[in-house]
């Protein structure tokens, strides 16, 4: 075993939070004690770069009880939940690389570490690891590989557009149940989670600004209106912003919403949704956080290059005194908010996000070698059954069609 961790005397408090996230976990389970009887990944080497949190746990342990030989390293310096990196090595012979509070240095060393078992599956999480197998020319055992998040998605067809892919990608982050649960319901309750628990703020009155009207923002927009926050979208994409108007949302430029925020959580995928100028159009107070893969959204290094001074005032919130006297406070380094400040999406959630995982990977195995340098979308079977074993699990059954009804929804003779 190789591993580079905080504290390896955190794994029992470890297994405790990994007990916790695989009781709420149920489908997971599921997949995870059959991959366990069956083991389709024997010998197989996976590397992954995810946020190493209780939930992740689970998925690494899914794939080391299939047989597969893991390791893994975080995608954000500031999400590794440092107890259960512990947890996996001690308790899981699980090869981590991953502490919180890692700089840039250590977390493209990370990586390198993890690729050095020669994987043959890897698991990506923005797109790090495949572009740097990419850019270093290390893809040669890789039979395919996972994406969980829309960041990396785009990466990744930027890439099979340029013709530079090598292997085929599985999209996770296209799948059904795990875009419209995991992008909507868990980041739009764990984004606000993590603001909370840097801040204690109250969100009713407040007047909170949502850039971005994708999944993510339609998450948190939705729940910080049911926390009585007084909300306005910035939305750049005319469809999304006719959406958020027709859902009872404000819509305005960043320039104008810029003067009125209090409290602003990008959720854009793109750079500099909150820029420098708009910073100093806030009022005294506004708070900055983002939601978005790579801490690029909020203009971090325009705000500090204008604060006359600047402090941490609470544990993930900095305060920047402008020229005028105005405090502006950013959260989390203008990192994930959730996964920084906070523990990331609950458990039930990733539940569906890690099942398609786990069958993905399992579907790479079993295919290799048929399949084309792209992206793929996750398979329509993998996407039902993760629905079905949620649906199981919450002892909820749906409707079965009668033969008839297939019959007719084939059919095109029949009208009015």
């Amino acid at each position: 075993m190789n591993y580079r961790i905080k504290d390896i005397s955190l794994a029992d408090q470890g297994q405790a939070q990994l007990e916790w996230a695989e009781l709420h976990m149920p489908a997971l389970m599921s997949i995870q004690r059959e991959l366990e009887r069956t083991k389709p990944l024997k010998g197989v080497r996976i590397a992954a770069v995810l946020h190493v949190t209780k939930e992740t746990g689970v998925l690494m342990k899914t794939l080391k009880l299939a047989g597969a030989e893991v390791s893994l390293a975080a995608s954000n310096p500031l999400s590794t939940q440092d107890d259960i990196a512990a947890a996996l090595v001690k308790k899981y012979e699980i090869n981590v690389f991953a502490w919180k509070g890692e700089n840039e240095q250590d977390y493209y060393n990370n990586i390198k570490a993890i690729v050095e078992i020669k994987p043959q599956i890897v698991m990506d999480d923005g797109g790090d690891l495949h572009a740097y197998l990419h850019e270093n020319n290390l893809y040669g055992d890789v039979i395919g590989g996972t994406e969980e998040t829309t960041t990396g998605v785009v990466r990744l067809k930027a890439m099979e557009e340029d013709g530079v892919l090598k292997y085929p990608v599985i999209a996770v982050n296209n799948a059904f149940t795990k875009y419209l649960f995991d992008n909507r319901f868990g980041t739009g309750q764990s984004a606000i989670d993590g603001v909370l628990r840097a801040t204690n703020i109250l969100i009713a009155g407040k007047t909170c600004v949502v850039a971005g009207y994708g999944w993510v923002g339609r998450g948190i927009a939705s729940r910080l209106r049911g926390l009585g926050g007084r909300v306005i979208v910035v939305e750049a994409n005319p469809l999304r912003a006719l959406e958020a108007v027709m859902e009872g949302f404000e819509v305005m430029t960043m320039k104008e919403a810029s003067k009125i925020g209090d409290l602003f959580i990008t959720a854009t995928g793109n750079i500099r949704a909150i820029s420098k100028e708009h910073i100093l159009n806030m009022k005294d107070g506004a708070i900055l956080a983002n939601a978005g893969h790579f801490n690029v959204e909020i203009d971090v290094e325009g705000l500090r290059k204008i604060a006359k001074s600047r402090r941490m005032i609470r544990p993930y919130t900095e305060e920047h005194v402008l020229p005028d006297g105005k405090r502006i406070y950013l959260l989390a380094d203008g990192r994930l908010v959730n996964l920084a400040a906070g523990e990331g999406h609950p458990s039930e959630v990733m539940d569906l996000s890690f099942s398609n995982q786990a069958l993905s990977v399992v579907h790479l195995y079993q295919n290799r070698g048929s399949l084309k340098p792209k992206v793929y979308d996750v398979p329509q079977d993998i996407d039902e059954r993760v629905a079905k074993l949620k649906l199981d699990s919450m002892g909820i059954q749906v409707e079965e069609l009668t033969k008839e009804q297939i019959e007719y929804s084939k059919q095109w003779r029949y009208g009015t």
